[in-house]
């Protein structure tokens, strides 16, 4: 590989998938670029600390790798763009980019707005749609690029009380397979990860307890699972792999 650096979005927390991605990554060579927007999981019920972000790049430099972070709002205009250019310009060209970055509030039939539609579209499909093809159109090499997107098993299942979530992340399913043969020839692979439900620091006792007998594997999925599959991907190993959904849920039963 002539650059080995992969950009990262959406890891602000110690205990997010994010961070474990990061983690995964910086310990196989590459040099990480990740993005973090605060404000967005301070108003969530698992919260942050101001320092988590920099505590997150401590812990990646210490891989011996590069590590340059970006707090960025994915819903203000032209992100997508402000992030490559900055990653560029810190580091190099990008190899490998891992769509992590997420919005989701509860949203039922009776509570769903059209402000809080927009909100889960502009994060979850119009950023990650814009930011991917901004990536294949500047990706500089021609083997080895890797896109890998964050879904949440929705065609597996109902989502109930997640409407706007659900149709938007659904839709990343859908632009992972449609992308992936015309980009193929460009020598990038694109696939999507569902990591099923994930211990993240936003589960409480009761939930744990509900959802540990529909493992049975009789334990719950952690970030590690997620990101050492995300690994995997984005190595040299995976070049054949393209186009699919895989849901990496230890056997979870709906």
């Amino acid at each position: 590989m002539n650059s080995r650096i992969a950009i990262v979005t959406g890891v602000s927390r110690q205990k997010g998938i994010g961070r474990a991605i990061c983690y995964e990554l910086a310990n196989k060579g590459f040099d990480i670029f990740f993005t973090y927007w605060l404000p967005y999981d301070k108003k969530m019920p698992w919260s942050v600390n101001e320092d988590e972000p920099e505590l997150i790049q401590k812990e990646i430099l210490e891989q011996g790798v590069k590590c340059e972070k970006l707090e960025l709002d994915f819903s203000s205009e032209k992100a997508y763009q402000q992030l490559l250019t900055a990653v560029e310009s810190k580091l190099g060209n990008p190899l490998i980019l891992v769509n992590n970055a997420t919005y989701s509030t509860e949203t039922t039939i009776n509570s769903l707005t059209e402000s809080e539609l927009d909100r889960h579209y502009a994060i979850n499909l119009k950023a990650t749609t814009l930011l991917t093809l901004e990536f294949i159109r500047q990706f500089k090499f021609n083997k080895n690029g890797r896109i890998i997107n964050l879904t949440s098993g929705q065609s597996l299942g109902q989502m109930p009380n997640e409407i706007a979530y659900a149709i938007t992340k659904g839709a990343i399913e859908t632009l992972t397979y449609t992308l992936s043969q015309e980009i193929a020839s460009k020598g990038i692979t694109i696939n999507a990860v569902n990591p099923g439900p994930n211990d993240t620091g936003w589960m409480d006792k009761n939930l744990k307890n509900k959802l540990i007998n529909q493992f049975p594997m009789k334990r719950i999925g952690n970030p590690t699972d997620t990101a050492k599959l995300i690994g995997f991907l984005a190595s040299e190993n995976a070049e054949w792999i393209t186009g699919q959904i895989i849901h990496s849920e230890g056997g979870f039963k709906r």
